[in-house]
């Protein structure tokens, strides 16, 4: 017997058969020319060729490349994992290959090959359909034309172009799944129309083997030439329909691969000359046109425009931009002309990280697929059982001509079953869903978020930049000695090392006010507390009052009274000390963006708890908390402290979100089961989160959320079709409602139902593209 693949062999190349890893090389990552199962059925792994999925069968998918949209590469709708540079179809489970982020004439090239197969099939199967039918016909007319065994040889001769060319590659798939033991649809599929072909066959050379029961009153076999045909070809019009569903599950990456503009005007020596985008440099100057898309990341060096940013952010309100603003490539330029600097060119732009992110999120597995692939697992033997019962049952208790009813209904339960409905329950609506949450500004990193969203109570929110709009700005500095001018050259000198937003607020305010800076030595950020250094040989501590105390600072009571003021209108105050002595205070305001208070309430009238976490006092902590109407907050937090409220609000079975946008909330956000990251935060936050929001700001927590529950809500939609389409399908093939109501199940009917079952699933799962979020 074929070893069976452990959990972890699937995830290693060295699993595969001898002859599928000579034919696919398995890559850790997928770069150009790329294919995966979409049922993920090994993991991440893909492949350099088009093919099969040696698992379930299906066709690979192509994966998205960067910004070199022409290269091709071919996934499989259930096993995402298979990745491959053409067209095949999937080694796991043998479903055709779709591409992952395809051109349409790289779509039309799969559905047009199985669209030619098709007509071959349809070509040769009506007339055999035909002929086996006229025997329903009383003194049928063919008959008069030539004997029946003529016609048999003539349905025969029909049946070979069906079998051996426009269907042949489900025998193959069939034949793949039983020696690597991953049986899937195109097991039961080539078992049942084999059989019925090879009994035709045989049942035509052979007459005279069969028992009476087998043969008609002209004293020939009853053939299947025309189940065997019809079968096959509804099964290819199942993979035709769902090659054309396919290429809009991917739709939301297609669109965003369009947003890139393929040349752009740069400025050499003084002269516009346009050239291909993948020529562009860092550092050089573009010049963008009224109503032209911007090419590549980077920053406005003359000039004004009103930018629409909606493909990227999902907010129609177009943006006006000044000389320092950045601007993203793919978002549109209004009705001026300026010019930009290039800062982030290829992959390293938003637009790409975007579709990469995307591309990745809807190839990866949620959790709720390991209980259907657990059940699947089981599925197709379980089936071949069911339909050996059946035969054994109908040849035993049936009426005659009881091998003919067995028979018949024995195949019937075989092409009924559909694993391939299962298994395309939870990917297809995973993969529309994370497109759909791209094009609302709803970036997500993998299925485990989607499905982890849906079930979240406690959602913990940072301040800075994330309820208020992460824009400090210095509002006063009080001096208790010598000039204000002279206390803020000390606290700018000695924050030009520090990246902290509070930081960037000083150095601004310092430069507004022409305050020449002084070089600092010794310069020390201490997490959460403020940051230390010599300026002109004095020791300069800046931060709140924690750090104070840790370095023993003197004199509090000079400004306990005026500062404990300021927190409680909600401001941020950093105390001032030189030479370990209070010598002042700089008060820091951030407003408060507008969405926060909305998004809030929405969330709180979903049964969402929101906890706000700050680094800041309790003072201002408090007056934030009261404005934004939230009953729970902690103060001081430093980043351990908020790894620990979430690892609390855990062990008390709490499912926690964390939103946050800076370094300090990255612990915390790859604690919490969903980390969600403000997409105007750091790196390190975006890349410890599981979520980021393209435009920063809580009304993306909304969308997340509704768009979680829209995806889990049609994940358990298109399982409840499956399970119940099979449940009921099944008994029915085999025969259940014959003793009642005298019905019975045709193969071909069966096929039908089979092929609408996968189908419908699909359909479904695009349902989520109309989703209001």
């Amino acid at each position: 017997m074929t070893h069976l693949p452990t959990k972890e062999e699937k995830h290693d190349c060295c699993s595969l058969p001898k002859e599928e890893h000579q034919h696919h090389k398995h890559h850790s990552e997928y770069k150009g020319g790329k294919y995966y199962c979409p049922m993920n059925c090994e993991g991440n792994k893909v492949y350099d060729q088009p093919g099969n999925c040696p698992v379930c069968g299906m066709e690979l998918v192509q994966a998205v490349n960067y910004p070199d949209v022409t290269v091709k590469e071919y996934t499989c709708p259930m096993h995402p994992e298979i990745i491959k540079d053409a067209p095949g179809d999937c080694p796991i489970c043998g479903m055709e290959l779709v591409p992952v982020a395809p051109t349409d004439s790289i779509e039309n090239t799969t559905y047009h090959h199985l669209l030619n197969k098709l007509k071959i099939a349809l070509l040769f199967s009506i007339p055999v359909f035909i002929i086996a039918m006229s025997e329903m016909i009383p003194n049928n007319p063919l008959y008069e034309v030539m004997s029946i065994k003529v016609w048999n040889w003539v349905q025969f001769a029909l049946t070979l172009p069906v079998v051996f060319y426009a269907c042949w590659m489900f025998f193959e798939r069939a034949y793949k799944s039983i020696i690597t033991w991953n049986l899937n649809m195109f097991t039961l599929i080539g078992i049942g129309t084999g059989v019925a072909f090879l009994f035709s066959v045989f049942g035509m050379l052979f007459p005279d083997v069969f028992p009476a029961e087998f043969k008609s009153h002209h004293g020939t076999v009853h053939l299947y030439f025309e189940a065997t045909v019809v079968v096959l070809t509804l099964v290819l019009i199942g993979q035709v329909l769902e090659a054309k569903a396919h290429s809009n599950t991917s739709s939301a990456i297609k669109e965003l691969l369009k947003l890139a503009p393929t040349v752009a005007t740069v400025i050499v020596d003084g002269k516009e000359k346009v050239i291909s985008i993948d020529a562009i440099k860092k550092g050089d100057t573009i010049r963008v046109k009224p109503g032209e898309k911007i090419p590549v990341d980077g920053k406005i060096m003359e000039g004004t425009a009103t930018i629409d940013e909606s493909m990227i952010s999902g907010e129609p309100i177009p943006v006006d931009k000044k000389k320092g603003s950045a601007v993203s490539a793919g978002t549109i330029n209004g009705t001026t002309s300026f010019l930009m600097q290039a800062e982030k060119v290829g992959n390293e732009t938003l637009l790409a990280q975007i579709v990469k992110m995307v591309s990745d999120a809807s190839r990866s597995r949620a959790p709720i697929q390991n209980v259907v692939d657990k059940i699947s697992k089981y599925f197709v033997p379980i089936v071949v059982i069911i339909s050996a019962i059946t035969f054994v049952i109908w040849s035993q208790f049936g009426p005659e001509p009881r091998l003919v009813y067995a028979f018949v209904n024995a195949v019937a339960v075989l092409i009924i079953a559909c694993p391939c409905a299962l298994g395309l329950a939870t990917p297809m609506s995973i993969m529309v869903g994370v497109g759909k949450g791209a094009q609302s500004g709803v970036l997500i990193k993998n299925a485990e978020a989607i499905e982890k969203m849906n079930a979240i109570d406690v959602l913990l929110v940072d301040k800075t930049g994330t309820l208020t709009k992460g824009k400090p700005s210095v509002e006063k500095i009080i001096a208790l000695q010598g000039s204000e001018v002279e206390l803020l050259s000390k606290i700018a000198s000695v924050n030009q090392n520090s990246e902290h937003p509070l930081a960037t607020a000083v150095i601004k305010y310092a430069k507004s006010r022409n305050v020449i800076l002084s070089k600092v030595k010794d310069f020390e950020s201490v997490t959460g507390k403020g940051v230390l250094g010599y300026v002109d040989g004095e020791k300069i501590s800046v931060g709140n009052k924690k750090l104070m105390e840790q370095e023993a600072v003197t004199g509090f009571s000079l400004v306990t009274n005026e500062i404990i003021a300021e927190q409680k209108q909600g401001k941020t105050v950093s105390y001032i000390a030189v030479n370990n002595r209070i010598m002042g205070y700089v008060t820091i305001v951030d407003a408060i963006k507008n969405s926060s208070f909305g998004a809030i309430k929405e969330l709180q009238s979903q049964g969402i708890e929101v906890i706000m976490l700050t680094g800041d006092n309790d003072n201002t902590a408090k007056a934030v908390a009261q404005r934004m109407g939230l009953s729970n907050y902690k103060a001081n937090c430093l980043p351990q402290d908020k790894l620990n409220y979430i690892k609390d609000l855990q062990r008390k079975k709490k499912k926690v979100a964390m939103a946050g946008d800076g370094i300090n909330d990255a612990p915390a956000l790859a604690q919490a089961d969903v980390g969600i990251a403000m997409g105007t935060g750091s790196d390190v936050a975006i890349e410890s989160a599981k979520i980021t929001l393209v435009k920063g700001d809580l009304k993306g927590i909304v969308k997340a959320k509704n768009l979680s529950f829209a995806v889990m809500k049609n994940i358990k939609e298109n399982l409840f079709f499956a399970f119940i389409y099979n449940s009921i399908g099944v008994p029915v093939a085999a025969g259940i409602l014959y003793p009642f109501f005298g019905m019975l199940l045709s193969p071909m009917i069966a096929a039908l139902a089979m092929s609408f079952s996968s189908v419908s699933v699909i359909f479904n799962a695009l349902r989520l593209r109309t989703v209001e979020l």
